[in-house]
């Protein structure tokens, strides 16, 4: 083996490290001896019990100073001026808890960030208290870069908690100290009784920390918990919403993965479905980028989370400091509560685009309130909503199915054109087209009303899944309007189906294919047109989807479509056996024939083509 040879410098340099070996030792020694005599007086009272051993008071405090002296410097090394608050008392895993009425929140201070977010007055659809932030599912970090070259998080830094009261409001600052008067500074202010709480963003003395020539970018990021029984169904609704450019707004996940990036970002909602966290600023954002990542692949493995988002933001300086005044909202999303705050986040609430919007927003949503208000439960509530938006329909289907009757009347005259210009397909189109001109029948008479019943399904397709007051309420078997009834549970799982039976979805396909037979029947009785669509296929096909479809959506969506289909069937039977006689149309039908029919121009135009192209195949059958 090689033999090892010292320089001179090598011994002192051994010498300096064994020196400060022994003081070391030296040091710890004296601090146990001091510390164990302490630890037993605090466990086990004994009066007059000393320590001929212990150090004096004074050395002590010495050996304390020494020791938060040695922890600032190692402290500073790393991150800079923050080691400040790094060397502080409060530089623990420990948290500050505020709470009103509805809402709980815990503050950590490494971080500065809620760590808890839990809402009081609701559970989940297995009873347990409903956490928006729970067990390390968000964060919250400003990214900064400091004049020194250190880039650091803000959620690897302790906070200084302060907890004060301003008449009923309870206030926690927390302070990230580079000195005693120098700090970075989130401020909540939680208020009685409001989910919405005030959070401010301000530096003081960090002119001269802050690299204002790279940027600082905030980043917020939430897993979002499942709480419905039904995690597809909820998935389907859990979306990331911002607000841009002077009220514009949009969304994402809808897809397994999305990116979206857009300016002037004024507010960014994680959407669970029923239970929304909301970031809302008054300087808006210059820009933000946004992901959404689809966390549910398996539905009987991953059940804990929905949704994972994420939003970059980045902050600007003011002369040096960061001043930003915003808000925190964690609480239902309920269209009504969050229409009070006048800050446009009823965009929140899927209600629909357009006109479908606009319905739900003046009509149903205000006449359910009502009606839920002064009925005895909110099944009822739907089943009255659905007979009076069917009563105020039903001129419609009266003009729906009269056209239908007309239509049914002609159809001996139709056929007869059908089988003689069997051969001559432009020729029946015409001769057809002139009988329903002098008879006074269209077909489209019948498809018009259907097309002005469409924005009122549309709306109210919308609107049951997104009513946060059927959420928990029952109606006969259904233990929740908001999700899922079930009256079987199956030891499989279907796919596209579940692993349930849901009854009102029977209920519903049922009723759409008797009222279906009811208005395609008569048109099943014609031959089959070629490049028509089998309208038996399309009868048996639309109530089997409904079933699957629908097996995991909202009872109270099924119970509005079995009750509305229910209510038209009996509409369209009142029309047909006491309203409409069908000899009297035939009767107005021959009076219609014999009249000089004007035609109108659309009229007159189709059939002047018409005509043209049948004398053009003339010609060319000649030539």
């Amino acid at each position: 083996m090689e033999e090892k040879k010292f320089d001179v410098q090598s011994l002192i340099g051994f010498i300096l490290i064994g020196g400060i070996l022994l003081w070391m030792l030296y040091t710890n020694s004296a601090s146990e001896e001091g510390v164990e005599p302490q630890q037993e007086t605090e466990q086990v009272e004994v009066p007059g019990n000393t320590d001929s051993n212990q150090p004096p008071q004074q050395e002590q405090e010495v050996q304390s100073q020494g020791a938060d002296s040695t922890a600032l410097a190692q402290a500073r090394e790393r991150l800079g001026a923050f080691g400040y608050s790094a060397s502080l008392p409060s530089a623990t895993e420990n948290t500050t808890t505020i709470s009103n009425d509805v809402l709980e929140l815990k503050i950590d201070n490494k971080g500065g960030y809620i760590s808890e977010a839990r809402l009081t007055n609701y559970k989940t659809f297995d009873s347990i208290p409903v956490y928006l932030i729970k067990d390390g599912n968000a964060s919250f970090n400003i990214n900064f870069t400091t004049t020194d070259g250190r880039t650091l998080d803000t959620e690897n830094l302790y906070f200084e908690p302060e907890v004060t009261q301003s008449g009923d409001n309870q206030i926690i600052s927390m302070k990230l100290k580079v000195s005693e008067n120098e700090f970075l500074e989130y401020r909540y202010v939680l208020k009685p009784g409001e989910y919405m709480l005030d959070f401010s963003i301000r530096s003081q003395g960090l002119n001269d920390v802050f690299n204002s020539s790279r940027d600082i970018n905030m980043n917020w990021q939430l897993k979002g918990y499942r709480h419905a029984k039904s995690i597809s169904y909820e998935n389907r609704y859990t979306d990331l919403i911002y607000e841009y450019e002077d009220g514009d707004d949009d969304y994402l996940g809808s897809g397994d993965f999305e990116e979206q990036e857009d300016d002037n970002i004024t507010y960014v909602a994680f959407k669970q479905h029923f239970f929304t966290s909301i970031l809302l600023t008054d300087t808006p954002f210059s820009r933000g980028k946004f992901t959404s990542q689809n966390l549910v692949e398996d539905e009987e493995i991953d059940t804990v989370y929905t949704k994972d988002f994420a939003a970059q933001l980045p902050l600007e300086l003011n002369g040096g400091e960061l001043n930003y005044n915003m808000n925190w909202y964690y609480g239902p999303t309920d269209y009504k509560i969050l229409n009070d705050y006048d800050r446009n986040l009823d965009e929140v609430v899927p209600l629909g685009w357009g006109i479908f919007g606009w319905i739900n927003k003046y009509v149903f949503i205000p006449f359910f309130a009502f009606l839920s208000g002064v009925l005895p439960s909110y099944g009822i509530a739907i089943i009255v909503m659905t007979i009076v938006v069917r009563i105020v329909l039903s001129p419609v289907t009266y003009k729906s199915y009269l056209s239908q009757a007309k239509m049914k009347v002609l159809r001996p005259e139709i056929n007869e054109l059908n089988e003689k210009y069997k051969d001559n397909a432009m020729k029946k189109q015409q001769e057809t087209m002139k009988l329903y001109s002098k008879a006074g029948a269209s077909p489209m008479s019948g498809c018009l009303p259907a097309l002005m019943q469409i924005p009122v399904f549309y709306a109210l397709f919308q609107f049951f899944p997104s009513a946060f007051q059927l959420r928990q309420k029952g109606f006969l078997w259904a233990d929740d309007l908001s999700s899922y009834d079930t009256i079987a549970q199956l030891p499989f799982n279907i796919p596209f189906y579940g692993d349930h039976v849901s009854l009102f979805p029977i209920l519903a396909s049922i009723a759409i294919f008797v009222y279906m037979m009811m208005t395609t029947g008569q048109s099943m009785q014609q031959a089959q047109q070629p490049g028509m669509p089998n309208m038996k296929f399309i009868m048996y096909l639309s109530p089997l989807m409904m079933l699957f479809f629908f097996n995991n959506y909202a009872s109270g969506l099924s119970l509005y479509y079995f009750t509305s289909n229910l209510i038209t069937i009996g509409i369209m039977l009142v029309i047909k056996y006491v309203i409409i006689d069908e000899d009297k149309i035939h009767a107005k039908i021959q009076e219609n024939k014999k009249k000089p029919k004007k035609q109108n121009k659309f009229t007159r135009k189709m059939q002047e083509m018409m005509e043209q192209a049948e004398q053009q195949k003339n010609q060319q059958k000649k030539k």
